[in-house]
């Protein structure tokens, strides 16, 4: 289950400032309604894979005893 800020609060700030929980979220929330989603929710979506990419994307680069290599927004 997602904890975070939901879409209304992060729509009034930039991308950049998302967390990447924020972003893995959202994106694979848009990403499976991307059949469905009008011009505004593709426009979203598309910002968010923009920010996602010019991070470099959201794997980390290295595991640990605590954490995977994927982000979770769990």
């Amino acid at each position: 289950m997602y904890v975070g800020r939901d879409m209304t609060e992060l729509s009034i700030i930039s991308k950049s400032e998302w967390k990447n929980s924020e972003l893995a979220f959202f994106h694979h929330s848009l990403q499976q309604m991307v059949p469905y989603l009008n011009q505004e929710g593709q426009t979203i979506h598309r910002e968010i894979v923009e920010e996602i990419e010019t991070r470099g994307g959201l794997d980390r680069q290295s595991a640990d005893y605590t954490h995977g290599t994927e982000v979770s927004y769990d």
